[in-house]
């Protein structure tokens, strides 16, 4: 939310490097001083987002942490280096589990796999910054900043969270493939891995945000 009430806010001239300064500087005003020795060193309790922005007057379109976008058709991610690692993991602690007699229902409805990458992922989380970036008050590592330059000709553009395991040109066909990768592999732990799986009370396994836009 405060992320979002900052783009809304912000010039339409900012730079990348002024979204970046100016971002980081909002979200650490939202914390009190006394947390900030903590937070600098435990990333794991801070504020923590990922944004995909499309800058029209620069022609560009930011992607800062695990976001992914398409353009012309033409698919542009950024996932966090380990995640593909911790979600094989959990993919194996699942055959583990199969192994022991516990069913599919067992695990959508209580996934223990997940619980054995839980310490993996908070020691990613304390490199956020360092091995990959993200908006949490505190400088963003511009070396993990993915920032695509676009010409003038027409333009399509996609811009979407990583919750869609297949992004399409349009929302009905990206939910279509959510919904087809529930029924095919509801624990997604075959070709399509994640740290999670679709939990029965949920219409999703994460987070989504979908917008299209013609330039």
């Amino acid at each position: 939310m405060l992320v979002s009430r900052y783009i809304r806010r912000m010039p339409k001239t900012t730079s990348s490097e002024e979204f970046m300064r100016g971002v980081t500087a909002y979200i650490r005003k939202h914390y009190k001083k006394s947390m900030l020795q903590r937070l600098a060193e435990h990333p794991e309790d801070r504020l923590t987002c990922s944004a995909v922005i499309f800058s029209r007057l620069n022609r560009e379109v930011w992607m800062i942490g695990d976001c992914q976008c398409l353009i012309n058709g033409e698919l542009f991610d950024n996932p966090k280096p380990a995640e593909a690692e911790l979600a094989a993991m959990r993919a194996k602690e699942v055959q583990r589990l199969f192994a022991e007699g516990m069913t599919v229902d067992e695990l959508l409805r209580n996934d223990i796999a997940r619980p054995v990458i839980i310490p993996h992922m908070l020691e990613t989380m304390r490199q956020q910054n360092i091995t990959y970036s993200v908006i949490d008050g505190f400088p963003i590592d511009r070396h993990h900043v993915r920032i695509i330059s676009l010409d003038f000709r027409p333009w399509e553009i996609v811009l979407a969270s990583d919750g869609y395991p297949v992004l399409c040109s349009t929302l009905a066909e990206s939910e279509q493939q959510l919904q087809k990768q529930r029924e095919e592999d509801p624990l997604n732990i075959g070709t399509f891995q994640a740290t999670k799986g679709f939990h029965p009370d949920f219409n999703s396994f994460d987070d989504r945000s979908y917008v299209r836009l013609k330039v």
